[in-house]
């Protein structure tokens, strides 16, 4: 039974990265890049991580330090995407030779 309820929830989270997944496609195509449509891809690439992470790499039960690194690159990339959106001149003189 509890194998069962396992499979139910890997299913139903297959399926909510999925929606995400065409949610991303869906706000690539259309939407007019802006602030607020980046923080929204952002945030879904975070959820998607996290997801991830958790359930289908098995991390949920590893040990802490692996787990938070893990999770915190799908935070940190992110963040830096919106850093790129928001200061692009000071990005490109920090990496230029």
């Amino acid at each position: 039974m509890k194998e069962m309820s396992q499979i139910k929830r890997i299913n139903t989270l297959w399926v909510i990265l999925l929606l995400l997944t065409l949610f991303s496609a869906y706000m690539a195509e259309r939407a007019t890049p802006g602030l607020s449509s980046i923080v929204i891809m952002a945030i879904v690439l975070a959820i998607k991580g996290r997801i991830i992470v958790d359930y289908f790499m098995e991390l949920k039960e590893a040990h802490t330090i692996l787990r938070t690194l893990m999770q915190l690159y799908f935070y940190v990339i992110p963040a830096l995407i919106i850093l790129v959106y928001l200061f692009p001149e000071q990005i490109v003189k920090w990496t230029t030779l």
